[in-house]
């Protein structure tokens, strides 16, 4: 584990690697996401059941919880993530994750980001391991059918240690989607294992999470809005601003902070 980041040093290299700051996420991509929020779209309500959200209220709460520029004549070019907001966040996450690992909670990691992200809760699942907490790894090899571009797919949960994620065709793959949550809560409800006191994850594994009423902290980029609406509402506990795209290498040092302010770094 690297020297652990400050704030301030955290701040730098946030807008330094973009994940934070002036983002690559377009803002033309930002606003049709919100449209399709707003719209009731299933793909972009992560299994949560929203309110009914216009479109000046969603700009509105990603201006305020995410950092995106709040003024509805901006409509092309790229888009922005306060840095602020984000190391908020980290530490409202942070201390969530202590308290789990003080207490040695059951816990549920999962994303759908697998490529960009794994290394981020890999790292915080053996951390929490260490600390005696359980990490529950439900419906492993469950599996469904999506429709693609290209025609029906098969997709599975398959885990990486103890985090889950989709794979197809031995790949791990790229997933909004809420079902793999609800199939994994849906077997811990009708068996023996344990329930989880808190889920950390992104995408549909979080907001299906959140939905159900378990303690949830996630991340979300900027053209994922559900999971901001989902905290305004009250049901996912934390929503991590980032880009959620970038170089593996560089969320070490955000990874390094967060288990920094968990009191879980070696």
């Amino acid at each position: 584990m690297t020297q652990p980041y400050d704030r301030a040093l955290l701040r730098k290299h946030l807008l330094q690697t973009r994940i934070a700051g002036d983002v690559a996420t377009p803002r033309e991509g930002n606003l049709a996401h919100y449209r399709r929020m707003v719209a009731k779209d299933p793909d972009y309500q992560f299994g949560l059941a929203l309110k009914a959200w216009t479109f000046d209220e969603t700009l509105e709460m990603m201006a305020r919880l995410c950092g995106v520029n709040p003024d509805p004549r901006y409509r092309q070019g790229s888009d922005t993530i306060d840095p602020e907001l984000t190391i908020d966040a980290l530490d409202a996450m942070g201390d969530r994750i202590g308290r789990a690992a003080r207490e040695r909670e059951t816990v549920i990691l999962a994303t759908g980001h697998p490529g960009p992200l794994m290394g981020v809760y890999r790292a915080v699942e053996d951390a929490l391991r260490a600390a005696g907490c359980a990490v529950l790894t439900p419906a492993a090899g469950w599996s469904y059918q999506v429709r693609t571009d290209s025609g029906p797919r098969m997709r599975e949960i398959a885990y990486t240690s103890g985090v889950a994620a989709l794979r197809a065709d031995g790949r791990l793959k790229h997933t909004h989607d809420p079902h793999p949550m609800q199939a994994m809560l849906s077997e811990l409800r009708d068996g023996p294992d344990l329930w989880p006191d808190l889920v950390i994850a992104d995408h549909g594994w979080a907001g299906a999470a959140g939905e159900a009423g378990i303690d949830t902290v996630g991340f979300a980029d900027s053209n994922d809005p559900a999971l901001f609406a989902g905290h305004a509402e009250g049901k996912v506990a934390v929503t991590v601003p980032l880009d959620d795209g970038v170089f593996p290498e560089y969320y070490e040092p955000l990874t390094d902070y967060l288990l920094n302010r968990a009191a879980l770094n070696a």
